[in-house]
């Protein structure tokens, strides 16, 4: 049984708790960073079940969330209420090849990606961290929302790869 927006909503954001989730985004990167460092490619490259990702294609996975959320940033900055397109992740993974995508290179991405995301959010005129985008699955979400929302998304992604890389 797949999950509606508002579960999926629900279930990402709890990974965020009491954190703070510019906090969580800023130290996400190194993160993952440490996770992978030293690993085999055949450990980044384990995969759980058969079509399921593996910590390579994960990492990969979060860079390309960050760039979709470095032009949802700034469509919504640009235009508060800008319709906000969705994705399917399984179609990119196979599309952009997340499975042979190195992880050094999704890594740099991931970073480069976050870093501006964030001088840009820190620079923003505070009230405008309330405009907000309509996703065509999820509905509103003001850009404080998606602040939580992705710290909670890399929280989520960073517990499978730390369970992937502990078997």
């Amino acid at each position: 049984m797949s999950e509606t927006a508002q579960q999926y909503i629900d279930r990402i954001v709890s990974n965020v708790g009491s954190d703070d989730p510019w906090q969580v985004l800023a130290s996400s990167p190194r993160r993952l960073r440490e996770l992978v460092h030293g690993r085999s490619e055949a450990e980044l490259s384990r995969q759980p079940a058969p079509g399921r990702w593996s910590a390579r294609a994960i990492v990969a996975h979060l860079a390309d969330c960050e760039v979709v959320m470095a032009w949802r940033l700034r469509s919504i900055l640009a235009v508060n209420g800008v319709p906000l397109q969705p994705f399917d992740q399984n179609r990119w993974a196979e599309a952009f090849k997340y499975e042979s995508t190195p992880v050094a290179d999704s890594l740099d991405l991931l970073e480069a990606n976050r870093r501006a995301n964030l001088r840009l959010l820190r620079s923003a005129d505070p009230a405008s961290l309330e405009y907000f985008g309509m996703h065509a699955e999820r509905g509103k979400e003001s850009i404080t929302h998606l602040v939580r929302l992705n710290a909670g998304h890399d929280l989520n992604h960073i517990r499978q790869i730390e369970r992937l890389l502990a078997k």
